[in-house]
């Protein structure tokens, strides 16, 4: 569990250092990282993390994620709470090391709906339940192509951050709005970012498990 909560402290760091970290360069660039680098870094990052923590951990990165899978009975709820620990921890700690680096800029990359709160929140309830809906297609049925979760997972990443984000954020991720929130201090409308994904993921992980079915659950 040591192993697995250390694996999920640096995913969740590395998703939020080069994600939160792309929209803060890109401010002080002036945009030259342009949005749709933004929504691209945020993709490969999760990817990326994925391969390097997936066999030790799951790559959860995202305590979403993680109370849905413990929903769905893919993971135990005796390890939820050490897992968003460890997530919540790391994505404190990329803030703080943002803030050190690049200082208070961008709102440290935190998340903010640019329309109503009502909007942003239909719009990570969706975004999240299809993430979701991709990761426990690619991680829980046996039927799946083996080797293609990164690519899948990373892919639905970059490309709902590049299409929604200027919207609502596209957090689809509690940890990776609160860590820049808590460093930021920028606690408005944050509400959205932990109620939005939790509500999508847990309704995309009850319904996958349904079309799986018991006898396609991959073994864990």
């Amino acid at each position: 569990m040591l192993k697995a909560c250390v694996a999920e402290f640096i995913g969740t760091f590395g998703l939020l250092f080069a994600g939160t970290g792309a929209i803060m360069v890109n401010d002080l660039s002036g945009g030259q990282v342009t949005h749709l680098g933004i929504g691209l870094t945020f993709g490969l990052i999760v990817a990326s993390m994925i391969f390097a923590t997936g066999h030790i951990s799951g790559a959860h990165i995202n305590p979403a994620v993680t109370l849905a899978f413990a929903l769905s009975r893919d993971f135990p709820w005796k390890h939820v709470p050490f897992y968003m620990s460890a997530q919540m921890a790391g994505a404190a700690a990329a803030g703080l090391t943002l803030l050190g680096l690049l200082g208070n800029v961008a709102h440290m990359g935190a998340t903010l709906p640019t329309g109503s709160d009502a909007q942003a929140l239909g719009l990570e309830v969706v975004l999240t339940f299809f993430l979701m809906f991709v990761i426990m297609a690619v991680a829980t049925d046996a039927r799946a192509v083996g080797g293609l979760a990164a690519i899948a997972i990373g892919a639905t990443v970059a490309l709902e951050s590049t299409f929604a984000g200027p919207i609502a954020g596209a957090s689809m991720n509690p940890a990776r709005s609160i860590g820049p929130a808590l460093v930021g201090w920028t606690w408005s409308s944050q509400w959205v970012y932990v109620v939005g994904p939790i509500v999508g993921a847990a309704v995309a992980a009850l319904l996958y498990t349904w079309l799986r079915g018991a006898d396609n659950r991959r073994p864990s």
